[in-house]
């Protein structure tokens, strides 16, 4: 009965073995303790189940009971004691001597390490001797651990002796290794500590009297992983450094290549810039920085993104020092060696030097979000805030409107700090324009429901003055002798064109970009076209078809002039082409001996639409 029990555990010590080496394989971050819990749950999973343990695993899931071996773990657990205590009751007589715990699981850099020996039932005033040595698993003697022998006394009284055995440490990468220790020889004395030949009281060894000592390596070259899957950073942070972690073992010089994967952040210096593209663990570090550095390109609600990846790690060398069979060279000639090789002719050795290489872990890919300057974009908003162009070209009362109307101020004031005075240019168009000015300051105030008020007067007003425009040049054109076609294309569109030309000036010194200055023009054209003249064909229609008649327009000429104006404006838009020329440098302005002749050219392009036009309209030139 005995030497069954006896078999049975040797039978689980030895499955328990293989399972823990299976698990740290599988699970190398994982600590010693929860590989125990793992290990031990694992030898109970594996165990022989009845068709009943099936039965009531499925019903506890449906009903959220949990799992049955959970279960029975913790209450196995609970109730250790108690069983303890009945089988001692059972034996009162007979002393037992047995290691508590049987499996002890260590790491090899552990040096010296306790193990412990407890008495349990008889007479605990005897002395009891009880011997133990060490023995030779997968482990050896000398090499794994140093030999361990001696004899335990526990004097009247004592119920635990402990004493120490220790690991030996080495640079070299191997398997999860065990070795054993055995107690043996029991003995009992009295309670001077004399050996009894015979008595009453016996004394025997209980399970387990064979220890386990699990030796986990160390050597490991490590397992690499990004700290985290994403993170978040400001454009203005100048430099970042992302922090790759080291785990399951430290030893060696390892090389570990990295790159980055765009998003919608560009790298090579345009959003970002990679500082290097790997990073060197020397033995026993492990932690290093990725540096990054970011480009500051002050952007508004920016929001971009790019990928950090780690490549697969290098063993440049194992432990602290080369050798020369455990150098680099030595690595690469069993890389070589195992690629040519089957799967037969792979030994033992190469495998286990196949899995201290270095590996990647889970977090292997980052994911770095790159937003504006927080100070940055306060800035802005409050520059924004500050100067709003409706409070600047707005007004809140009429007041202020007939002030503006009537005082004169300087054309030009670049320089806020220092007012300028007017010019004479000033007070000549000033007083040229002041009944205009006086006019329309009796709009009404742009705070007035929203602009919308100020808005509508406007729009009444401008259509007022360009039909008192219209008369006047018409009477204008009549006086010194003009068609009304060429006193529209000449003075009329002269009047309404100069102000859009300035206008478009302005914009393009002022701003970075031309698509002020262009919209400005084509803006002004479809206000003038499609509202000064389509609007009033429109009412013109409604009009006569309410009163049952036919509006008609003649063309005249128009198709002919429109015909000459796109022409030119082809040419014009070649001149501005030709411009783009680096030795010229843009297609505005530019240095004397460039900008002169574009500007004299273009006004000559003006001057022959108007001849070439009013030749038309005198019937000089036979048109469309």
């Amino acid at each position: 009965m005995q030497d069954d029990e006896m078999k049975e555990f040797e039978k689980h010590r030895q499955d328990y073995i293989e399972i823990l080496r299976e698990l740290r394989k599988k699970n190398p971050n994982l600590d010693m303790k929860s590989l125990e819990e793992m290990a031990e749950y694992e030898v109970m999973n594996r165990g022989p189940k009845s068709r009943a343990y099936y039965r009531i695993q499925a019903t506890r899931k449906l009903t959220g009971g949990g799992n049955v071996i959970k279960k029975s773990k913790i209450e196995k657990k609970s109730s250790t004691k108690g069983v303890s205590a009945e089988e001692a009751a059972e034996d009162d007589n007979i002393t037992k001597i047995y290691f508590e715990p049987g499996h002890y699981t260590v790491m090899e850099n552990v040096g010296s390490f306790d193990l412990t020996v407890s008495r349990q039932g008889g007479d605990l005033r005897s002395t009891v001797y009880v011997d133990y040595r060490t023995e030779d698993g997968t482990a050896n003697a000398g090499s794994d651990y140093e030999i361990a022998e001696g004899t335990l006394i526990f004097h009247p009284e004592e119920t635990h002796k402990q004493f120490s055995v220790t690991v030996l440490d080495d640079d070299v990468f191997e398997e999860d290794e065990h070795f054993y220790v055995r107690l043996s020889n029991i003995r009992i004395g009295d309670e001077q500590g004399m050996f009894q030949s015979n008595g009453t009281q016996s004394v025997q060894l209980a399970n387990p009297s064979l220890a386990t000592v699990m030796i986990l390596d160390d050597d490991h070259a490590g397992i690499f992983q990004l700290e985290e899957h994403e993170t978040h950073v400001v454009e203005s942070a100048g430099e970042i450094q992302l922090k790759v972690l080291r785990s399951s073992g430290a030893r060696g010089r390892v090389r570990l290549p990295y790159y980055s994967i765009d998003g919608n952040a560009r790298g090579n210096g345009i959003d970002y810039e990679l500082i290097g593209n790997e990073i060197i663990f020397e033995n026993n570090e492990t932690e290093k920085l990725i540096p990054i550095h970011i480009v500051d390109d002050e952007e508004y609600e920016k929001h971009e993104h790019f990928f950090i990846e780690l490549g697969e790690p290098q063993l440049l060398r194992r432990g602290s020092v080369d050798s020369a069979s455990s150098g680099k060279g030595h690595i690469a000639s069993i890389d070589a060696e195992m690629v040519k090789l089957t799967d037969g002719q792979i030994t033992e050795s190469m495998m286990v030097a196949e899995m201290g290489k270095p590996k990647l872990g889970d977090l292997t890919k980052m994911r770095i979000n790159i937003k504006e300057s927080m100070e940055f974009k306060s800035t802005v908003d409050k520059i924004l805030r500050k100067a709003n162009i409706s409070l600047v070209v707005g007004t809140s009362s009429w007041r202020e409107q007939f002030v503006d109307a009537v005082c004169v101020s300087a054309g030009d004031n670049d320089d806020d700090s220092e007012e300028k005075l007017p010019s004479c240019c000033d007070y000549v168009m000033h007083f040229l324009t002041i009944f205009w000015k006086v006019l329309f300051a009796f709009v009404p105030p742009t705070d007035y429901l929203g602009g919308w008020l100020c808005f509508t007067v406007s729009i009444i007003l401008i259509g007022v003055l360009t039909a008192f425009i219209n008369e006047l040049a018409s009477s204008f054109g009549c006086t010194i002798g003009l068609k009304d076609t060429v006193t529209a294309i000449s003075f009329v569109a002269l009047g309404t064109s100069v102000p859009d030309t300035f206008a478009s000036k302005v914009a393009a010194v002022n701003d970075r970009y031309a698509d002020s200055s262009i919209g400005n023009v084509t803006g002004s054209n479809a206000v003038n076209v499609f509202l000064g003249i389509g609007l009033a064909w429109l009412i013109a229609s409604v009009k006569h078809a309410a009163e049952g008649s036919v509006f008609r327009v003649k063309g005249g000429s128009l198709g002919f002039s429109v015909t000459i104006y796109c022409c030119f404006a082809v040419i014009a838009i070649g001149v501005l082409m030709f411009r783009r020329q680096k030795f010229i440098g843009g297609e505005l302005g530019g240095p004397a001996r460039y900008k002169l002749p574009t500007t004299l050219f273009f006004v000559f392009l003006w001057v022959m639409y108007l001849l070439i036009s009013s030749l038309e309209s005198y019937c000089h030139i036979k048109g469309f």
